[in-house]
């Protein structure tokens, strides 16, 4: 069964503000890696185990929209999907949400890209996606426009 997305929430501390209150631009990112962490706690530990030895997640690309302010004290909610998932590349979009009485609000939307890699004999190689990983994050996938839409004309009149 397809899941809209996995969720991690926290709440804002002052360290991660500057002084007008604002959150600093790096805390999103470590947000983001903080819910791929717990991701893989609870959804391939095993993977877990490969961290430790010579796999890698090395992020290759990233980029954030930022669209609203979270200030200390607010609780986010930072949403991942599957955005794209290659033999040896993992694609992650998320979105961050303050919520605030009840009210949610987009405050980010942020594309990551890692790739799996290992060290062999000193050197880094490509590596597969752990078949783990990619059946848990599987039920996470972003569902294609053109799928959600239903049946249609194929762009034919």
């Amino acid at each position: 069964m397809r899941k809209q997305y996995y969720e991690y929430r926290h709440v804002v501390g002052f360290e991660e503000t500057n002084l007008v209150g604002s959150v600093y631009d790096v805390y999103y990112e470590r947000w983001q890696g903080r819910c791929r962490e717990m991701f893989l706690l609870e959804h391939a530990p095993g993977v877990l185990d490969q961290l430790s030895g010579d796999l890698e997640l090395r992020q290759v690309d990233s980029e954030c929209e930022h669209l609203g302010e979270v200030s200390a004290f607010d609780e986010v909610s930072i949403r991942m999907r599957l955005d794209e998932l290659t033999q040896t590349h993992i694609g992650f979009a998320f979105d961050v949400v303050r919520v605030r009485d009840g009210v949610e609000d987009l405050i980010a939307r942020c594309r990551q890209r890692v790739a799996c890699v290992r060290d062999v004999n000193g050197a880094c190689t490509p590596a597969q996606v752990p078949e783990q990983l990619a059946s848990a994050l599987s039920v996470y996938a972003v569902v294609p426009a053109t799928q959600a839409r239903g049946t249609g004309t194929g762009g034919r009149a």
